[in-house]
Protein backbone atom coordinates (compact mmCIF):
# COMPACT_ATOMS: atom_id res chain seq x y z
CA UNK A 1 0.00 0.00 0.00
CA UNK A 2 1.22 3.88 -0.97
CA UNK A 3 -0.57 6.54 1.13
CA UNK A 4 -0.19 10.17 -0.16
CA UNK A 5 -0.57 13.27 0.96
CA UNK A 6 -0.98 16.92 -0.73
CA UNK A 7 -0.18 20.16 0.83
CA UNK A 8 1.05 23.75 0.15
CA UNK A 9 -3.04 24.69 -1.50
CA UNK A 10 -4.38 27.81 -0.39
CA UNK A 11 -5.79 31.22 -1.95
CA UNK A 12 -3.28 33.35 -4.17
CA UNK A 13 -3.98 36.47 -6.92
CA UNK A 14 -3.51 35.99 -10.22
CA UNK A 15 0.26 36.55 -10.90
CA UNK A 16 1.51 34.79 -8.29
CA UNK A 17 3.11 31.25 -7.04
CA UNK A 18 2.31 28.44 -5.11
CA UNK A 19 4.60 25.45 -4.23
CA UNK A 20 2.27 21.59 -4.01
CA UNK A 21 4.08 18.88 -1.98
CA UNK A 22 3.13 15.44 -2.23
CA UNK A 23 4.35 13.09 0.61
CA UNK A 24 4.35 9.76 0.07
CA UNK A 25 4.80 6.95 2.66
CA UNK A 26 3.88 2.80 2.93
CA UNK A 27 5.63 0.43 -0.23
CA UNK A 28 7.10 3.78 -1.81
CA UNK A 29 9.66 1.59 -3.52
CA UNK A 30 6.88 0.71 -5.70
CA UNK A 31 6.53 3.81 -6.78
CA UNK A 32 7.56 4.47 -10.78
CA UNK A 33 5.33 8.00 -11.59
CA UNK A 34 3.86 10.88 -9.61
CA UNK A 35 1.19 12.77 -11.19
CA UNK A 36 -0.33 15.73 -10.28
CA UNK A 37 -4.37 16.25 -11.80
CA UNK A 38 -6.48 19.05 -11.39
CA UNK A 39 -10.62 19.27 -11.12
CA UNK A 40 -12.06 22.61 -11.77
CA UNK A 41 -15.93 22.50 -10.43
CA UNK A 42 -18.05 21.53 -13.42
CA UNK A 43 -15.22 20.00 -15.11
CA UNK A 44 -13.49 16.76 -15.46
CA UNK A 45 -9.88 15.69 -14.14
CA UNK A 46 -7.07 16.72 -15.98
CA UNK A 47 -3.88 15.84 -15.68
CA UNK A 48 -0.88 18.93 -15.84
CA UNK A 49 2.18 17.18 -14.38
CA UNK A 50 3.95 14.09 -14.10
CA UNK A 51 7.73 12.67 -13.46
CA UNK A 52 9.17 9.06 -13.90
CA UNK A 53 10.91 8.84 -10.01
CA UNK A 54 13.42 6.60 -11.00
CA UNK A 55 14.25 8.20 -14.42
CA UNK A 56 13.57 11.75 -14.05
CA UNK A 57 11.56 12.34 -17.08
CA UNK A 58 8.64 14.89 -16.32
CA UNK A 59 5.95 15.33 -18.52
CA UNK A 60 2.94 18.84 -18.82
CA UNK A 61 -0.05 19.65 -19.83
CA UNK A 62 0.25 22.46 -22.40
CA UNK A 63 -1.56 24.70 -20.19
CA UNK A 64 1.08 24.04 -17.65
CA UNK A 65 4.57 24.35 -19.71
CA UNK A 66 6.53 27.36 -19.27
CA UNK A 67 4.78 28.11 -15.47
CA UNK A 68 4.76 24.84 -13.44
CA UNK A 69 7.50 22.23 -12.80
CA UNK A 70 7.49 19.23 -10.98
CA UNK A 71 10.32 17.69 -9.07
CA UNK A 72 11.05 14.99 -6.65
CA UNK A 73 12.96 14.99 -2.73
CA UNK A 74 13.98 11.05 -3.13
CA UNK A 75 15.27 11.71 0.62
CA UNK A 76 12.08 13.18 1.99
CA UNK A 77 9.80 10.69 -0.66
CA UNK A 78 7.97 14.06 -1.60
CA UNK A 79 7.32 15.67 -5.21
CA UNK A 80 6.46 18.87 -5.98
CA UNK A 81 4.65 21.23 -8.10
CA UNK A 82 5.89 24.56 -8.23
CA UNK A 83 3.38 26.81 -9.91
CA UNK A 84 4.24 30.52 -11.27
CA UNK A 85 1.98 33.00 -13.06
CA UNK A 86 -0.96 31.48 -11.98
CA UNK A 87 -4.16 32.37 -13.27
CA UNK A 88 -7.96 32.28 -12.58
CA UNK A 89 -8.43 29.35 -14.78
CA UNK A 90 -6.05 27.72 -12.85
CA UNK A 91 -8.35 27.03 -9.39
CA UNK A 92 -9.06 24.02 -9.13
CA UNK A 93 -8.64 21.19 -6.12
CA UNK A 94 -5.23 19.66 -6.91
CA UNK A 95 -4.83 15.77 -6.13
CA UNK A 96 -1.16 13.73 -6.62
CA UNK A 97 -1.45 9.82 -7.70
CA UNK A 98 1.24 7.68 -7.94
CA UNK A 99 1.58 4.94 -10.41
CA UNK A 100 3.26 1.46 -10.31
CA UNK A 101 4.23 1.37 -14.33
CA UNK A 102 5.37 3.90 -16.19
CA UNK A 103 2.71 4.09 -19.45
CA UNK A 104 2.90 6.23 -22.17
CA UNK A 105 -0.27 8.06 -21.46
CA UNK A 106 0.60 10.18 -18.08
CA UNK A 107 -1.89 12.18 -17.95
CA UNK A 108 -4.80 9.06 -18.10
CA UNK A 109 -5.84 9.64 -14.34
CA UNK A 110 -7.88 5.78 -14.55
CA UNK A 111 -3.71 4.04 -14.55
CA UNK A 112 -2.79 5.65 -11.53
CA UNK A 113 -3.32 3.38 -8.48
CA UNK A 114 -2.91 5.53 -5.35
CA UNK A 115 -4.69 8.91 -4.54
CA UNK A 116 -4.12 11.85 -2.20
CA UNK A 117 -6.93 13.26 -1.08
CA UNK A 118 -6.42 16.67 -3.00
CA UNK A 119 -5.27 20.37 -2.05
CA UNK A 120 -7.75 23.53 -3.06
CA UNK A 121 -5.86 25.75 -5.28
CA UNK A 122 -8.02 29.22 -5.36
CA UNK A 123 -6.59 31.56 -7.92
CA UNK A 124 -8.44 35.26 -7.65
CA UNK A 125 -8.51 37.99 -10.39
Amino acid sequence: QVQLVESGGGSVQAGGSLRLSCAASGRTYSIKRIGWFRQAPGKEREGVAAMDTRGGNTYYADSAKGRFTISQDNAKNTVYLQMNTLKAEDTAVFSCAADLNTPANWYSSYLYNYWGQGTQVTVSS
